[in-house]
């Protein structure tokens, strides 16, 4: 190993075994990056000494934008000079993260001029992420991004950059176009993405169907999920070449369906007032089995990752919306949302949060939406929804 290059025998073991490591990659970067190489050495003492050694030294940006770039620091620039500063740039990115390559060739000719040369392809927002560069390279990247097209996604308490699924463009299953609603709704909020003025962040996801390729049930305080509200599609001599190419399916499809709304014996029957749109029927049996004709998508409201409080899964907001009113519900529903979230939201509290502290009936009560049944998941074990009896006078 080069002697300006730093050791790294805690590091290494990161590259053992059959897995990808970011180490190497880092290490590849190292040839061309002296930030690459300082990164390294910081990334090595920090398991050395089992610290991090990043600090927040305040805010940066970019004229006019109030996010998009978040501020890194090292605590030890002296040992590491060429990371003394390290910002970080979210972009935003392509719906369906579509590209051509000649794109992708210039946003990594703007990066390796103005920064690190490393990115992250992409982050759980969905932006494509810029690693590392000092401050006073963040006009230049900026106007150069900004000249080729690209602008940058959303960071502190925003609404952050929107992502999809590939939706219609690729996918046999998709409900409604996502990439068009995606790309709509980032053009819609952009006040909202690059001047934070919220209680948090807001994120919004949206996936084709119920497979959630984008895992917005998970992680989007609004999740846009495809789905349909007739009977599946069915193809019965289809089923009949799948009994007869050996697929169990008693075993494999009907006994794993969560609600046992399908039965087999010899034919196929579905009691589609009872199926639940998971998926795992047509994913077995794509060339039998698709998604009704009927479709839409089911608005969620309140998932997030453990941060300042544990993860939440998302709650149905509204269970079906057709596909050529999506965007225009969307918004009039997001605009309720914010509202009270603004005026009762706390510090750094997500909308599922505030949900839990207020209680589902409130929040539905505020944005003036009646409850359906679709939000109770198990009602003699968790009913968080409750149906006041009208008195005898009313």
């Amino acid at each position: 190993m080069d002697e300006k290059k730093p050791k790294t025998e805690l590091l290494d073991e990161l590259e053992k075994g059959p897995w990808p490591s970011f180490v190497t990659e880092i290490k590849k970067a190292t040839e061309t990056s002296p930030m690459a190489t300082d990164l390294l050495g910081q990334l090595e003492l920090s398991y050395h000494e089992r610290k991090g050694h990043w600090k927040h030294g305040g805010i940066v940006g970019v004229l006019g934008y109030g996010g998009g770039v978040i501020g890194r620091y090292s605590d030890v620039p002296e040992q590491f000079p060429n990371i003394a500063h390290f910002h970080t740039i979210r972009i935003n990115q392509p719906s369906g993260w579509f590209y051509t390559s000649d794109s992708l060739r210039t946003l990594c000719n703007i990066w390796e001029r103005h920064g690190s040369g490393l990115t992250n392809m992409h982050g759980s927002t969905g932006d494509i992420v810029f690693l590392g560069t000092r401050t006073e390279e963040l006009e230049p990247v900026f106007k150069e991004l900004t000249e080729a097209g690209f602008d940058l996604g959303g960071s502190g308490s925003a609404m952050r950059t929107p992502s999809c699924c590939v939706g219609e463009a690729r996918c046999e299953w998709a409900c409604y176009d996502t990439m068009k609603l995606c790309n709509d709704l980032t053009q819609a909020y952009q006040d909202e993405l690059h001047r934070p003025s919220f209680p948090y962040k807001f994120k919004i996801k949206c996936a084709g169907c119920p497979n959630d390729c984008v895992a917005a049930e998970a992680r989007a305080d609004l999740s846009v999920i495809g789905i349909w509200k007739d009977d599946i599609q069915q193809d019965d001599e289809a089923v009949a070449k799948y009994a007869a190419e050996g697929l169990d399916i008693q075993r494999d499809v009907c006994d794993k369906c969560p609600t046992r709304c399908m039965s087999w014996n010899g034919e196929l029957t579905i009691n589609n007032r009872e199926c639940v749109r998971c998926m795992h029927c047509i994913n077995v049996m794509p060339k039998a089995l698709r998604p009704g004709v009927e479709k839409g998508a089911a608005l969620l409201i309140g998932s997030k990752a453990p941060i300042v409080q544990g993860a939440l899964l998302s709650s149905v907001l509204v269970p079906f919306v057709p596909q050529e009113e999506l965007f225009d519900t969307i918004k009039e529903l997001i605009s309720r949302v914010w509202e009270f979230w603004d005026e009762y939201g706390k510090n750094r509290e997500r909308v599922g949060e505030l949900i839990q502290r207020v209680g589902m009936a409130n929040f539905l009560d505020a944005i003036g939406l009646d409850p359906v049944p679709q939000m109770v998941t198990a009602p003699r074990d968790n009913p968080y929804i409750y149906f006041q009896k009208k008195s005898e006078n009313e």
